[in-house]
Order: structure tokens, then sequence, then C-alpha cells
């Protein structure tokens, strides 16, 4: 699904990501582990067309198209989907309306008509169900007021309506408490399916008791140093992050 070749991504003159290579295949959790400041959430945001970075080497093939030449909105109309560390709020814009327009506008780049209301209403219903959302939230203007475990519950409610093919999760466990986590995780276990693939962004390894990966990569120093199954996220928790600086690429 996903291919990214040697890239090479800098910010303000400094460089981030420095010749990162990986590889996602269909049906696939992929987690993304590292200290702060090597480059996680600018992957991220590089994946999803962002544009405060410079890309100075390397590609991204997504379902084999060039990701790079996509703008933004190509790339979320073709199912690239990111949830954010902070999600923002958006006043006077109600959940229901945002997740319409938000959806119709995908369904229009596919050639497909808008969802009818009573069609929407009940997959809306359904995919509220799923994450343990309220009536009440759902009623509210987006992130208004919403506390941390709530916009992230939105976040992943988000990702259910939209369905995408490739979800990105940066940091989704920050600030969540222990039922938080179980929620959205169960949510994020329940989207998953043999054609779709998942990015989690983590520090920790307590996501991952949740959503199982089938690899882990450690990103330090801009680029993937070690590879491995879910006992290196183990490993790592006991070992801290230092080690890997001279385990070598993997």
């Amino acid at each position: 699904m996903l291919e990214i070749k040697n890239l090479h991504v800098s910010i303000q003159g400094k460089e981030i990501l420095k010749g990162l290579n990986l590889k996602i295949g269909f049906g696939e959790v992929h987690a993304i582990m590292g200290p702060n400041g090597t480059g996680k959430s600018t992957l991220a945001n590089v994946i999803t067309g962002r544009d405060l970075y410079d890309i100075t080497e390397g590609e991204i093939i997504y379902k084999g198209k060039n990701l790079l030449a996509m703008p933004i909105e190509d790339r979320a109309r073709e199912g690239i989907f990111l949830s954010f560390q902070y999600p923002v709020e958006i006043p006077g814009v109600s959940i229901t309306n945002f997740m319409r327009a938000s959806l119709d506008e995908i369904r229009q780049y596919k050639g497909l008509p808008p969802m009818a209301a009573g069609e929407f209403l009940k997959y809306f219903n359904e995919k509220k169900n799923l994450v343990e959302m309220t009536a009440n939230l759902a009623k509210r203007s987006v992130n208004e007021g919403f506390s941390g475990g709530e916009k992230k519950k939105n976040e992943i409610f988000q990702m259910a309506m939209l369905n995408p093919d490739l979800a990105i999760l940066d940091e989704t466990d920050s600030g969540l408490d222990i039922d938080a986590l179980r929620i959205v995780a169960q949510g994020v276990n329940k989207l998953k399916r043999a054609d779709n693939s998942t990015i989690v962004i983590t520090h920790y390894q307590r996501l991952l008791d949740y959503i199982v990966p089938d690899f882990v990569h450690v990103l330090y120093d801009g680029i993937i140093m070690k590879t491995g199954g879910k006992e290196l996220a183990l490993e790592l928790e006991e070992k801290g992050y230092d080690w890997i600086k001279d385990q070598g690429k993997a």
C-alpha cells in the first residue's frame, strides 16, 4: 500500500528525516516509536501533505501513485487519514454537519452521489456507537469544550465515518486515561480490514497492549534504526531508547 524510499525532509534548513525507508502492506498495523524530536510527527505530516517541510530527496508511493505529487486534499480523498496529536476546535460547526460535508466530498471524488439524509443518520449512529460517543457530544461543535479524551474519541469517530485505507494515529494515546484508551483502541481494532492499514505513532508500549502491531519500528535520529514484532516495544519499555543507537539500521 505505502512505500517510502530514502526520504530526506528538512524544516527551516534543519534536516529531520535522513534517508527513511518504510514499507507497509495491506491489512497491516505498524507502530512507530521513538523519543521526542526524532521525526515521528514529521513523517505523519509529510505523508498527509502538510506544506511546512522541504522534501530534498526520496519518494513516497501510495497504492502505485506518486504521493508527493498529490495536493493535500487529494491525499484525503484517496483514503489517507490523520488523527491529530492535538485536535483543533472548530466553533460553530456541528460534528454532524462536519462529517456529512467530509463524507460527501469523498463520495463526489469517487463519482458517487451524496448520501441520503436517512442513510447518513443511520450510518452516523452506527459509527457513534462504535466509539461509545454520547448523543450529547455528537450534537456539539467539533471538539469545542471537549476534554482530551473526548477529542481523541472524536478523532476515531471521524476515522470510522470516513473509512480510510491508510489511517495514521499520531500519539492518540497522549493524555488518555485507561478507560478512554480502551475505548479508542477498541474502535481502531474494529475498523481493521484486510484492505486497509494503520500507522500508530507512540512513545509508550501501553497503547500496544490494546492495538497489537504486526511490526514495530524505532525511529531515531531521522531513520528507522530497528524493526521487530511487538516484543521490540516491550524491550524498549525495559531499556529505553538510548540502547538503539548501538543497534545499527534495521
